[in-house]
């Protein structure tokens, strides 16, 4: 699953790439001429952005006739996000220990110990 996630924050860390992804979300599909008619870029680069999408598993392609029409595939965005609650719950944890510990006054500083007076 990791190298998963990674690539698709990879894949996103581009802001053509976004837009492309936020792009087809709105639209359902679209071609690489209609995504560069909105980006200003050339229909080649929307294409190489495509590749690097459809690498990370976040968009597919499917012709018909001439044409080549890609969409969103959202199950690798699924993925980075539970990446990202796994990682956001144990910091909200950590932080309502800590908001425990200050609410308490037994914050390092409050104590001798904190202090650096050596005292057990």
């Amino acid at each position: 699953m990791r190298d998963a996630v990674d690539a698709v924050f990879s894949a996103l860390a581009d802001p053509s790439r976004r837009f492309v992804v936020e792009t087809l979300a709105a639209r359902g599909t679209a071609t690489p001429t209609e995504l560069a008619a909105d980006l200003p870029v050339t229909r080649q680069a929307v294409a190489k952005h495509l590749a690097a999408l459809r690498s990370a598993g976040l968009v597919e392609a499917s012709r018909a006739g001439r044409e080549t029409r890609y969409a969103l595939t959202p199950e690798p965005l699924a993925s980075a996000v539970e990446w990202i609650e796994e990682v956001g719950a144990t910091w909200d944890d950590r932080l309502a220990a800590l908001k425990r510990l200050v609410e308490l006054g037994d914050t390092p500083s409050a104590s001798p110990r904190g202090r650096g007076h050596g005292e057990p």
